[in-house]
């Protein structure tokens, strides 16, 4: 491919641009007519214009067009308006039949073809059915090599029907306006049909087509789907209510670059009987990803979506028509879908084809029942896709899929279409942008919801797997170094032991805490499985801190019923003890800590530094509390506990402690650690108090982890001195907490 020093700079074709519709295939239809005649014109798509390359400057491109040019055989003998039935205009096309000029040779023997195929046929209407399948297989097989071209651009004969690609409305024609008839009644409107010369506006509106010179009044005629702001009505001129206006040029050459577009009925995978129409850069239509469209803007009221390449390099009609034959765009090993498969494979298309930028049009129902290519919005190629991440959801059983195929199901309930729509925008969003924290957070939350709305309906659960594992690049990917972050990371990160997991998911969710299943699927296979025999599952309190408390009962009370030897608090990322102390001292991050910690349960947790800065001081009576919930490794690993002893948690310790009764519960935890042996400060005369905190508060934040820096701090401010064993210096950085144990 030649580059631009090569080339020169090009001839900035202003008229030509990315949106509407009808100015990007113009720009296509240019290079194809020049291509004809001109081996080396070259074109590329630089800011909002395309820019040609070309042996020929502005005047003879003008020229060649207006003296030169001989269209493509465009016309649609199946479809009434199209010039051939009783009740059409015919004025076009009889001038053309009956002309002379040379430049209209190859489109008048066309439609003398066509014309032979209608022999002997009822001209009264168009036919329909099976008459119809006929006569556009026997049209096709009449035509020449050079209008195959546009008939599979609007045709696919696959098997015994015909199917109709959406760019070019239903074959050729869009409710009562026939493409083809109008293309004839352009021609006439810049050159004559006898000579072949062009008209005294022609050159006018050709300059107006490329180049966005003034010209005289346009024609007063419908342009379609392609050009919405050109399709008049009301405000589309002075006074209340205007016709459309058209440049006959814009509309000719409109259709000349969509003959680029060829469609084909494919197999989509061998086990399927059916052909299933696949046209270049097209996908299902989606909301996601346009603030401006809705939910219903992606089923009936949109014939899809049109995602169109804009390259920066200079290439050929033959490279451009090799990408678009090429564009059938997939994912992995089957093909994009609709906008969201689209955006997750736009990227790896680019990169090897020198795409970098893409503009997607919505084929939508607008203004009564007519279709309009509504531009939605400008797509960049990223040298450094995340749409690996989205893979997880759909790679693990193809829950993302299903997910969406069940929640636009007409029988389910709104809820669920509203948790779609807001889900594909932030996967869409995703996709096509670096990742941050903040939106990262913000997707998590929504799984976390969605999870939940599954989980509460018998419908969803039986249709529907749980949301998948996802893997520890989410939570890192969502970390901004928050103390609510850290708290939620912390609890998410709450874990059994080898042999009995108790992962905090499985008492938010009612899943399995091996299989991920929901528990009552995985229990019907598991007969003997112990943790089928108890509920693990926890419901959900009016707030916060009666939830963490709902689930610390729970789980100590799960310890004793499955056996463990330690206290189940154990989590590879503990929090600090300044978060700790944020979260005693108010309640400011309760609503993020709601919204993120069901989805971030959904997420495998990795390690963290057991010993990042933290110089918080927290109150002694606390220190007490939470020492006698520390799980008792932990306590070892400080040497406060020889090996196999335990710190039994008093019996209404906790019950104590969340009705406000604190003086009774840091009495207990006193006596507690006293019997273990761990030598508490003070004397039960003289119990330090729970001042400036909340009781209740204080009982939930017994479930948060803390690292060992932290857990060390509360035995110095709790705990009498013990000499220290070369291993405590801090300064190493012991890592023995963070050992590489997987979860069961």
């Amino acid at each position: 491919m030649p580059d631009d020093q090569e080339m020169g700079h090009g001839l900035v074709l202003n008229g030509c641009t990315p949106s509407p519709l009808s100015h990007y295939l113009k720009g296509l239809g240019v290079l194809r007519v020049l291509s004809t005649s001109d081996d080396g014109v070259r074109a590329a798509w630089r800011g909002e214009c395309l820019v040609l390359y070309s042996a020929r400057e502005r005047t003879a491109l003008c020229k060649h067009l207006l003296s030169d040019y001989s269209p493509a055989p465009v016309m649609a003998p199946w479809n009434g308006g199209s010039g051939f039935y009783a009740k059409d205009n015919k004025k076009a096309l009889h001038a053309i039949i009956g002309g002379t000029a040379p430049r209209l040779a190859g489109l008048r023997d066309c439609l003398k073809v066509a014309e032979q195929a209608l022999a002997g046929m009822d001209r009264q209407s168009s036919p329909k059915g099976d008459a119809k399948n006929r006569l556009l297989t026997q049209v096709r097989a009449l035509l020449p090599d050079a209008a195959l071209d546009w008939f599979d651009a609007v045709i696919v004969l696959a098997g015994d029907s015909a199917k109709f690609p959406p760019l070019l409305g239903t074959g050729g024609n869009d409710g009562r306006l026939d493409f083809t008839n109008n293309f004839m009644q352009r021609l006439l409107d810049v050159m004559d049909a006898d000579t072949g010369a062009a008209t005294q506006a022609s050159r006018a509106w050709l300059e107006l087509a490329l180049f966005g010179e003034p010209a005289p009044a346009l024609v007063t005629n419908a342009i379609g789907q392609f050009a919405p702001g050109q399709v008049g009505g009301p405000n589309a001129s002075t006074g209340f209510d205007g016709s459309g206006g058209m440049n006959p040029w814009d509309f000719i050459l409109m259709l000349e670059g969509a003959m680029l577009f060829a469609a084909a009925a494919v197999r989509r995978n061998a086990s399927d009987g059916e052909s299933v129409l696949s046209y270049p850069f097209t996908v299902r239509a989606t909301a996601a990803g346009v603030g401006s469209l809705g939910a219903g803007d992606d089923g009936a009221a949109a014939r899809g979506e049109l995602w169109l390449p804009l390259w920066s390099q200079p290439a050929a009609y033959t490279e451009v028509r090799s990408l678009l034959a090429e564009g059938r765009v997939a994912l992995g090993q089957r093909p994009a879908r609709d906008a969201l498969d689209f955006v997750r494979a736009v990227h790896r298309l680019g990169g090897y084809r020198g795409v970098d930028r893409y503009q997607r049009f919505g084929l939508l129902m607008r203004s009564g029942k007519a279709y309009l290519a509504a531009p939605l919005e400008r797509v960049q190629v990223t040298c450094d896709p995340r749409t690996d991440w989205i893979d997880e959801l759909d790679n693990k059983g193809g829950w993302l899929a299903q997910f969406r195929y069940f929640a636009k199901s007409d029988t389910t309930a709104n809820r669920f279409a509203a948790l779609c729509q807001r889900l594909e925008n932030l996967l869409f969003d995703l996709a096509r942008r670096p990742p941050q924290p903040g939106r990262v957070q913000a997707l998590l939350a929504l799984l976390g919801e969605i999870q939940s709305a599954i989980a509460t309906s018998a419908k969803a659960r039986e249709k529907l797997s749980p949301v998948p594992r996802l893997s520890k690049r989410w939570t890192e990917a969502a970390d901004d170094q928050s103390p609510t972050f850290r708290i939620a990371r912390a609890l998410a990160g709450l874990r059994g032991s080898e042999k009995i997991p108790l992962p905090l998911r499985s008492q938010w969710y009612p899943v399995h805490p091996r299989t991920g299943d929901w528990m009552d699927d995985a229990c019907k296979a598991r007969p003997n499985d112990a943790l089928c025999e108890v509920r693990l599952h926890s419901p959900r309190q009016s707030d916060l801190p009666r939830t963490l408390i709902t689930l610390l009962e729970r789980r100590l009370w799960l310890a004793k019923r499955l056996g463990m030897t330690e206290k189940p608090l154990l989590s590879r990322a503990g929090a600090r003890l300044n978060d700790l102390m944020a979260f005693l001292h108010s309640d400011s991050m309760d609503a993020a800590l709601t919204a993120l910690l069901p989805g971030l349960i959904l997420c495998d947790i990795p390690a963290a530094s057991d010993y990042e800065a933290d110089d918080t001081i927290a109150p002694a009576a606390y220190a007490l509390l939470k020492l006698v919930l520390t799980p008792e490794s932990q306590l070892q690993k400080l040497d406060r506990l020889p090996a196999d002893s335990q710190v039994p948690i008093p019996p209404g310790m906790l019950a104590q402690l969340a009705s406000g009764q604190s003086e009774r519960a840091v009495g207990a935890a006193w006596r507690r650690l006293h019997a273990s042996g761990l030598s508490p400060i003070s004397m039960p005369s003289a119990l330090p108090k729970l001042a400036g905190i909340d009781p209740r508060r204080a009982a939930a934040s017994l479930l948060i982890p803390l690292n060992r820096r932290a857990c060390r701090s509360l035995a110095r401010i709790a705990l009498n001195p013990v000499n220290p064993l070369p291993h405590e210096d801090e300064s190493h950085g012991d890592e023995s907490n963070m050992e590489n144990h997987h979860e069961p």
